[in-house]
């Protein structure tokens, strides 16, 4: 007598995978490899593209609130996530700084050569 022979539970332990993550013959995704960075696309562009600044706040909230709890790790998690956020901050404002700076000598240098094109036409004309 096998009464410790349950064939309904028996699936459940086999590896299956994940029934969402569709299969072909090799095992792989079907549109490729994640190495292929090229066709890489992602599912929802966009939604993880918050402003820093918001998500600095948030995370200061969070961590706030945790210390409040008593929570001393999960704060220190937060606040970790907090300056990760101001540092990506601080790098935004730099490129936008280092941008500007870059346009504006672009421009003067566009003007130098503008003004000493008309000094040359001007002094061949006379």
């Amino acid at each position: 007598m096998s009464n410790f022979k349950n064939n309904n539970r028996r699936g459940r332990f086999k590896p299956n995978g994940d029934r969402g993550f569709r299969r072909n013959g090799n095992g792989h995704k079907p549109n490729g490899e994640f190495g292929n960075v090229s066709a890489f696309k992602r599912r929802h562009p966009g939604k993880n593209n918050q402003n820093a600044a918001k998500l600095v706040e948030k995370y200061n909230d969070l961590a706030r609130e945790a210390l409040s709890n008593g929570d001393k790790i999960l704060s220190e998690n937060y606040l970790q996530h907090s300056e990760h956020f101001s540092r990506i901050l601080i790098s935004q404002e730099n490129s936008r700084i280092h941008n500007a700076n870059e346009s504006e000598v672009n421009v003067s240098n566009q003007i130098k050569v503008e003004t000493k094109n008309q000094e040359t036409e001007d002094t061949t004309s006379k």
